[in-house]
């Protein structure tokens, strides 16, 4: 089962979101290339087919709630809606819910009601009789317009009939009569109109009375949803709230709605907060949805809370929703909208009672975190950040501006439109550095630093000997070491790493490997120190992350630490940890990450590295997938087959490090026709071993076909980034990466950092 827990997932990327519920198998391959290129986009033209006097296409953003545990079954759920803190909002309750043991919802029969008015009728006692002991044919009648539907188990199950005495002035008594029908998983408006029409001739004749409106009720209360959590005190504690506290703060707020119609009105708004973008992202109508909840919530002497909170026997929370909800999954308004499908997908539900459920859960997860902010921090708080995203985007806020002009919108304390553009008007007169152009250079020279890299030619086969061309990139890692409380601790804000190491304990990840085998190196395990790192290189996509990584920390060690080392000393022990991280290492990575200049490398002992002289700047462009790939796992399927066949792979090997040889000079002479050729025809010796991927090769094959004049994986490969040389057309290869839904900059390479 697929788990609904994706943490940090806020803190990505849009491609990289896409790409991580792909790996997890939320999205398939082709609902990821749909939701990627933007093929789920309702147009125009089609639009104009479904509504009349189209002038185009109204959009809204579709975002997911995660951590939904119901009836033991993870959920991952699509919701399509524009208010700031809605989705942060339920993913959080579902959260604290998931934690005791999810929520369990079940749908009381699925019912949809069809009413027949009749009027002008003399003896309404007599009719209503006449009606009960002629419903065999009526219900016969009804079904015989949709036999398909009888036949999955659907149709009309009974006929009721209700007497409205004095109803109208002019026409007097009315009978009311009521077709309960099962549309299966259709959303059945239509089919229900279908069968009152059918059916209405014959009760004219059995009631000897008028028919007038025959057409579906909304009030769906014979499909309710019961929906329940119960929360241990622990699980509702907040940092200034103990956990009773919260929870009888939960119930008065929710007595104040059992009391009172009006605050009862805004604490139902809330429950459909959260439902109303589930049935919008599964194309359901949700104006009918809660027309019958409000209607529901008025049935008695006065408008009441559809949720109810209370505490248990054990002093837990308990919480439960009774609420009417008839949905559909098939049918012509579902399936006219492309997004539709993807969203159904995505929820994987298989009938339209089983997304009732999800529904009734999430009505009361939405409405649980609403009276949880309320009673705690309050709701104003919590939409604040999110609140600032809102007003940054409406001031016309730049991507590479974005997270700067929110940062001080939200320190100011004016969250309005008028102040967000004053801070994008300061931000270009000051010209600060935006996140784009950090992510492309150290923020501060002066701290240690490792280097990344691109490898032009040469990888995988330097792992056995040959040659590797490999440069420098203005992306690095750094960090800096000061005193710490007490032991060790490791914090990486970026990649939300907040780790204490304890000395003599087996760690999971090889990130805390190494790091134990540097200190022990240096002697310093016994030493209190804070090691804060600042990635400047993703991870995992082959740009030398890792060794940067090493490199940086050992450099701050030293410094901190006075340890006098030298670059030789420091590369040998990145190494060290380079084959903790990778196995089989080459050395190339962390040689490039401690010297940072344009290097002809070769694995031996000692490495051999001869620097390369570049007189005039190499422009490339590199695509990064947002496939973390580690290389530690492709030089191990590489290892593997040539183990089982060296004579192969020997010769794949060889001609790698032929065309290596051969950029060398190209470079030197700066012939770029040459090289983009050399790196090609690397790329097909890449692929024969079997290291590309589809990310990888759809890359290159947009660079190429935008201008690129050799474009190829870099790094481990399975993933990771690609590299496209491009002396004149680097604007339109990145302009087109981004527009297929990549990542891609520009770098001039010129032989140093």
């Amino acid at each position: 089962m697929v788990s609904s827990r994706i943490p940090g997932f806020y803190k990505l990327s849009i491609p990289e979101r896409l790409k991580i519920l792909q790996k997890k198998n939320i999205l398939s391959n082709e609902d990821y290339s749909i939701l990627k290129n933007g093929k789920f986009l309702l147009h125009p033209e089609d639009s104009d087919k479904m509504v009349e006097n189209v002038i185009g296409v109204f959009g809204l953003p579709l975002g997911l709630g995660l951590n939904f545990l119901i009836n033991n079954k993870d959920y991952v759920v699509p919701m399509v809606v524009e208010e700031p803190s809605v989705i942060a909002a339920i993913s959080s309750a579902a959260k604290v819910v998931r934690k005791a043991g999810g929520f369990k919802s079940e749908s009381i029969d699925s019912i949809l009601i069809g009413q027949i008015q009749v009027v002008d009728v003399k003896d309404t006692t007599k009719a209503k009789l006449s009606i009960l002991q002629n419903k065999e044919d009526i219900i016969n009648l009804a079904n015989s317009l949709h036999p398909n539907m009888v036949a999955r188990g659907g149709g009309v199950k009974g006929v009721e009939v209700r007497i409205l005495p004095a109803a109208s002035r002019s026409r007097g008594d009315m009978v009311i009569v009521h077709l309960l029908v099962d549309s299966c998983d259709a959303m059945g408006a239509n089919l229900v109109n279908s069968m009152c029409e059918c059916v209405a001739p014959l009760i004219e004749k059995i009631t000897l009375g008028t028919v007038f409106l025959r057409i579906l009720s909304n009030l769906a209360d014979r499909s309710l949803v019961r929906a329940k959590c119960t929360i241990p005190l622990k699980l509702l504690a907040l940092k200034d709230y103990c956990g009773e506290k919260v929870r009888d703060a939960i119930i008065l707020a929710y007595e104040f709605a059992a009391q009172d119609p009006y605050r009862a009105a805004t604490h139902n708004k809330g429950i459909f907060n959260g439902i109303d973008p589930v049935v919008i992202a599964t194309g359901n109508d949700w104006r009918a949805i809660e027309a019958a909840a409000h209607a529901y919530a008025a049935r008695g002497p006065k408008y009441t809370p559809l949720t109810k909170w209370s505490k248990n026997k054990e002093g837990h929370l308990e919480g439960s929703i009774e609420i009417p909800i008839r949905v559909g999954m098939v049918g012509g308004p579902l399936e006219s909208n492309p997004a539709v499908p993807v969203a159904h997908r995505i929820l994987n539900i298989k009938s339209a009672r089983e997304l009732a459920e999800v529904l009734g859960a999430v009505g009361l997860a939405q409405n649980l975190s609403a009276l949880r902010a309320l009673a705690t921090e309050g709701i104003q708080r919590g939409h604040m950040s999110l609140h600032a995203r809102s007003v940054a985007a409406a001031a016309g806020a730049k991507p590479e501006v974005f997270e700067t002009v929110v940062e001080q919108l939200v320190d100011s304390g004016e969250t309005k439109i008028w102040k967000a553009k004053e801070i994008i008007q300061s931000i270009a007169v000051q010209n600060v550095p935006t996140q784009k152009e950090m992510l492309l250079k150290p923020t501060n020279k002066d701290i240690p630093t490792g280097f990344g890299k691109i490898i032009l030619l040469g990888e995988h086969a330097v792992v056995y000997g040959s040659h590797a061309l490999a440069a420098p990139i203005p992306l690095a890692m750094q960090a800096k070491v000061s005193e710490g409380e007490e032991g060790i601790d490791l914090i990486i804000p970026r990649w939300g790493v907040e780790k204490h190491l304890q000395k003599n304990v087996e760690h999971k990840y090889s990130i805390y490997k190494s790091l134990e085998m540097i200190l022990d190196k240096l002697d310093l395990h016994d030493r209190n120190m804070k090691i804060e790192v600042f990635p400047h290189i993703p991870r995992a996509m082959g740009l030398g992350a890792s060794g940067a990584l090493a490199v940086a920390i050992i450099r701050a060690l030293a410094e901190h630490f006075e340890l006098n080392l030298i670059d030789d000393e420091i590369c040998k022990l990145a190494y060290k940890s380079e084959k903790i991280v990778h196995g089989n290492a080459s050395g190339i990575d962390n040689t490039m990450s401690t010297y940072g200049k344009f290097l002809l490398y070769q694995k031996a002992k000692p490495p051999k590295k001869k620097e390369i002289i570049v007189n005039k700047p190499i422009r490339m462009v590199i695509g990064l997938t947002w496939v973390e790939s580690l290389t530690a796992t492709m030089v191990s399927k590489i290892r593997k087959a040539w183990e089982k066949n060296k004579p192969l792979y020997n010769r794949i090997f060889d001609e790698i490090n032929d065309l290596t040889m051969q950029a060398v000079d190209a470079v030197k002479k700066h012939d770029m026709e040459l090289l983009g050729e050399l790196m090609n025809i690397n790329q097909g010796l890449l692929n024969a071993l079997q290291v590309s991927g589809r990310e990888i090769e759809e890359i290159i094959d947009i660079a190429r076909s935008n201008g690129a004049i050799g474009a190829k994986l870099t790094g481990g490969g399975g993933g990771g980034a690609v590299i496209a040389l491009c002396p004149e057309s680097a604007e339109n290869v990145v302009k087109a990466i981004k527009e297929a839904g990549y990542k891609a900059f520009i770098v001039d390479i010129n032989g140093k950092h």
